[in-house]
This record gives structure tokens, sequence and C-alpha cells, in this order.
């Protein structure tokens, strides 16, 4: 039996480990994970009762073999599940009326998907839409501007050099200045005519007034038994009844069964090369104990950064300008403020009905450059059990970003949670300081791998890292490119199925996430039902 030894317990990690079990006997694998958690960045946080989503998932993919796991480990729900029942409301359900909610814990919910801006105190939808209400909270002047900007966008394309030229060839200038332009800077730290326009392609390459307006005249023109929606225009998910970490921590119990192993708490220190292969890898153990572990192949979701850095004590040393493009990749971090209300100062102007009327959001972008704040997460919306009592409380995660280190990540937990409670009181979500039940926050490092400094060079880190035949570079951090969870599993689908066919080279397993096609569109028959 061969060892395949996997660095990091986050979707792509516990997918090609999940993967290797179900297909063959062949391989043993062994998970090597840094952290106390499972799910990486998809993991459930919990504190009192209350459940924290770090950065917020919808599980939502093109991809047949992505959604075809999901359902395989959690059902979709057949009955309605807690709000459901108080509302009334219908979703997609499966036909099987005993998979309730409300009785058994694994199952997939089936959700609304509303993301909204929060602008000048205003509601603007998210993706932008071209609704009168879009018009009317723009005004007559900032509507006209805005329309013969995106006329110009079409007459002259800018060279597509940086995320700020994306942006505007695909909503104009004024559009991108009102929407793009300061959420971009808050989010990566970055103006985004320093960042590549790599990350746009990545993200939003399918999301343009183009797509508005053809999305628009889809729903209401017939178009036969297959319609294209952009995946970020979809309107309904899928999400587990108690956050993403549910589904990954049930994974790792299922990798458990069938005989892999996962060794939490170990940190990965040292990877041993020779002669063009990794042979072992250092790491300290959950009992600060001094451990190696020898494989035939390894797979990697540990930042390339560290990676590298990893590879430097070897007999195969890092080439010195390899080892500096790996030190420059930034990353931007994340800190995640939970907050129990009693009720917010935000009002339910949308026809969608909710427990206690509040906002039916389940993000809500804050585009104000006045305050820090990037976004909200209202849990309730994500599923109504992720806080005890769904219908008297409000669980919110305000989400910063930042960098590991600076003051904002430095401060204590009483004083980035004033700090938080004090936006929200300017921004006007809620009354005071007296609305606010109890707290909690989480923090997470490289979050976001980020696109400018020596990102630019990350093909010939690429090529280096391709040399080793028996490493996989697999999800987010694996590849330092901002994947969605649905694409870091891809990566280990792709990794795990060039190990069982005996494939060293590596460009599918790259390549995922960077073809047009795989992220722009979406076709309405590939979704679960």
């Amino acid at each position: 039996m061969k060892n395949v030894v996997i660095i990091g317990a986050g979707p792509a990690g516990l997918t090609a480990a999940y993967t290797l079990l179900n297909e063959s006997s062949e391989y043993h694998p062994i998970i090597i994970e840094a952290s106390e958690f499972i799910g990486g960045i998809s993991r459930t946080a919990r504190y009192n009762g209350n459940r924290i989503d770090i950065g917020g998932h919808r599980f939502f993919s093109k991809n047949k073999e992505v959604m075809k796991l999901w359902m395989d480990i959690l059902p979709l729900q057949g009955a309605p599940s807690k709000d459901d029942k108080v509302l009334g409301r219908t979703h997609t359900f499966s036909d099987d009326p005993e998979i309730d909610p409300d009785k058994i814990d694994n199952v997939f919910l089936a959700r609304t998907r509303l993301s909204r801006i929060y602008f000048r105190k205003r509601f603007f939808d998210y993706p932008i839409s071209l609704k009168p209400a879009t018009f009317i909270n723009m005004g007559f002047v900032n509507t006209m501007k805005a329309g013969f900007g995106y006329l110009g966008s079409v007459i002259h394309k800018l060279p597509e050099t940086s995320l700020e030229n994306f942006y505007i060839n695909r909503f104009g200038k004024p559009l991108y200045q009102m929407f793009f332009e300061d959420y971009t800077e808050k989010l990566w730290g970055r103006h985004p005519r320093e960042i590549s326009a790599s990350w746009g392609a990545q993200r939003v390459k399918g999301l343009s007034i183009k797509a508005v307006i053809k999305d628009m005249f889809g729903k209401i023109l017939p178009s036969g038994n297959k319609k294209e929606v952009e995946t970020s225009l979809i309107e309904e998910f899928y999400y587990p009844k108690f956050g993403p970490g549910q589904l990954w921590e049930t994974v790792a119990d299922l990798i458990r069964e069938m005989g892999g192993e996962i060794r939490m708490n170990s940190a990965v220190h040292a990877v041993h090369t020779e002669n063009g292969k990794i042979v072992s890898l250092g790491y300290t153990d959950e009992n600060g104990t001094e451990q190696i572990i020898a494989g035939d192949y390894f797979l990697s979701s540990m930042p390339v950064k560290d990676l590298i850095a990893s590879m430097q004590s070897t007999p195969d040393a890092v080439p010195a300008d390899i080892a500096q493009i790996a030190a420059g990749l930034p990353y931007r971090d994340f800190v995640t403020v939970g907050l129990l209300v009693d009720k917010l100062n935000l009002v339910n102007g949308t026809d969608i009905k909710t427990l206690g009327n509040i906002t039916p959001d389940c993000w809500i972008y804050v585009q104000d450059v006045g305050v820090k704040l990037g976004r909200i997460q209202i849990f309730n919306n994500w599923s109504p059990y992720m806080l005890p009592d769904p219908e008297h409380h409000v669980w919110i995660g305000l989400e910063y970003f930042c960098n590991e280190g600076d003051d904002f990540w430095n401060m204590s937990d009483k004083d980035c949670t004033e700090f938080a409670i004090m936006e929200l009181i300017k921004m006007g979500v809620i009354h005071s300081a007296a609305n606010v039940q109890d707290s909690h926050r989480e923090k997470v490092k490289k979050a976001y791998p980020a696109y400018f400094d020596t990102y630019d060079h990350m093909d010939d880190l690429i090529a280096y890292l391709n040399r080793y035949d028996n490493l996989f570079c697999i999800g987010r951090n694996g590849q330092h490119r901002y994947n969605n969870m649905d694409h870091s599993m891809a990566t280990a689908f792709e990794a795990v199925d060039n190990i069982r066919k005996g494939i060293t080279d590596k460009n599918n397993v790259w390549n995922v996430n960077t073809e047009q096609e795989y992220h722009e569109a979406k076709q309405t028959e590939t979704s679960a039902q």
C-alpha cells in the first residue's frame, strides 16, 4: 500500500483523502493538519451555542463531481426547515419527506440567495441589477453618468493590465468608482490599479453589465430547456444545517472510518527532497514531539510561501530567485466579530419573508469608506439552526480584512468588539451597544492569497514545484489562487486522478479555475436536484 501524505485538512485535502479511499484500496492517505480545526477556512466556529461560518460558503457548483460528493455526504432536505415552516416558504426539496431538518442533523438546506451592497445607507443589489430601485437609489445624475460610462467602455476598451481596467471594461468608470474601487481597496489594502487583472478573471469573469442584461431577459423570455445562468447570479444554493464545517467534519469522520489518518495540531516545518522527489516531511505533533513521515506521494494545501520555506534546508536547495518569489507572495488576513443582537435597525424592504422580519440578506457588502467593516453576515439567513433562538435574536458576523500583525489584528478582543459595535452604530445598523447581547472574535491567517508583489512571477514558482514528480499543490493556498471551495475540491480530484493513472504532468491540476468555460456560466441541468 502506498502512503499519500496530505498537508492540510481543508476542502482540498479532505476531498483528496476521501476520493482516494473511495476509488482504490492501493493508497493510505495521511492528513497532517496544523490546527485543531477541520475544514480550513470552510470551518464552522462555535461559541455559546452560536455558530460562525468563517467567510460564508454557498454550496453550488457547475462541477458534477463536486455536487455528487456533497450530496453523497449530506442529503438535501425533503421537508421544510424551522423557518420554512413558520413562514410557509418552499424551496427545491428532495422527494424524501423523512429528511426533515427539524428531526435529523445531517442534511443540506435549500436557501434563497440574497446579497446586497450597503452604500450611503441604501441597499443595492449585488451583483448590480438594472431594476428601477437601483436607478432610484443612484439618482438621475449618477444613473446618466453610469449609462454613458458603460457605453464608453463598450466603444473604448482599456488594456487589462490591472484589476482597475478589468472592472472599467465591464462596468464603465462611474459604476467602477461607485461600487468596486473603494471596496476592493478595503479588501486587499491596495488600490485596484496595483492588483493583477488575474483576480478578476478568476472571481468575476462572467459578471458584467452584459451578463446582467442577459440574465434579466433570460428570466422573461423562453429559452428552451437549457437556460444559462452566471454563477454570480444564482438565486438558490445549498447549505449544511450547522454550517460548512459540519460537512467537512462528516467527511473527516468517514475518512477515519475507511482507514485514513488525520493528525491534528501537527505543523509541517520541513519538506525533505532527494533526486527530484519529496521523500518525507518533518512536523511537530500535538505533544510537541518532532516527527518524520515518509510517503510515496505528497499533496500540499499549505501556503506556497510556507511550503518553499520548508524545502530550503534540504539537500536539493531551493534556488535563491525561487525562494525570493515565494517569500514575497502576499496574503490578506481576516477577522470576524460575531455579535448576538436583539434586533437590527434595517428595514426588510423586500418581499422575502424572514423570522422576525429581519433583512433577508446572507451577506451585506459594506461599500462606505467611512468604516473599516467589509461585510456583514446574517447567520439566521444562512440557516436558522446557526443560533438557539432565531425568532428573537439575530446572530451576525462582521468581517474585517487586515494584515497579520497590524494594529487591527493586534487589538484585544474587547477593543475589537467595541470598535465593531461603534461602526454598526455609525452605519445605523443598530441603535446602541445595548442591542448587543453577546460577542465573539475569530482570527484567520492567510485567508486570501493576493495578486500583487511577487505574484507576477507565480509561473516561475509553478515550474519549479512541478519538477517534483510526486508533489501536487492543491487548494486555495496550495496554489496561491483565490479559489472557491468547489475549485479547491476540483484540484484534489485532478491530483488524485493523476496519482491513480501515474501521470506526472500537473497542468490539469494548476488549470482548474483558469479556463473561462469552467466558472463563467452554469448549465441548470448540472445542478443537484
